[in-house]
């Protein structure tokens, strides 16, 4: 069963979310149902707060890009070492039509509880490093736009203020 996304301008976006105890059935179908939401509205990677539950709770899926790397769940993750910075075009599925570039760390490690209920360290790099960063900060009440210049979020204020009304982006003029 998909879930219905939150936009930018809900309060649960900008809140630091609460950690997860340990992972158990509930959170199995919470889990399922996020996976299901993300594939429909084809993103790669999702928050729980992204679709309005207080959980620090993210899937990831950039198989479709780098079959190597396995779907997988994060919870409670922490970037405990980040290095090497690198600018890509970043989108995010609560901001829908905002796309801007963002320099974020190549290489980094995060620290997180699995679905089995170990907390590990896993590195990553690349687009796996960037997504891992991205939801992380999702659960730490940030967006990408956060990222960007004063000056670019200045300009684009009217699209993220019209997408916080009526949660879709406003025409291009």
């Amino acid at each position: 069963m998909a879930l219905s996304l939150t936009h930018y301008g809900q309060d649960i976006l900008r809140k630091r979310i609460q950690r997860v105890e340990r992972y158990d059935e509930s959170l199995e179908q919470l889990v399922q149902a996020m996976f299901e939401t993300m594939y429909e509205a084809d993103g790669i990677g999702l928050a729980a707060n992204q679709v309005g539950i207080d959980k620090a709770v993210a899937t990831i899926d950039i198989s479709q890009v780098e079959e190597d790397v396995e779907p997988f769940v994060l919870m409670n993750p922490e970037i405990v070492e980040a290095e090497g910075g690198e600018s890509l075009e970043e989108g995010c599925l609560s901001i829908p039509g905002v796309r801007e570039e963002v320099k974020r760390a190549e290489r980094i490690v995060v620290k997180y509880l699995t679905t089995d209920n170990r907390v590990i360290e896993r590195e990553a790099t690349g687009l796996l490093a960037r997504v891992i960063q991205h939801e992380t900060d999702h659960l730490n009440g940030k967006f990408f736009v956060d990222h960007i210049s004063p000056v670019k979020r200045r300009f684009l204020q009217r699209k993220l203020n019209t997408i916080a009304r009526e949660g879709f982006p406003a025409e291009e003029e």
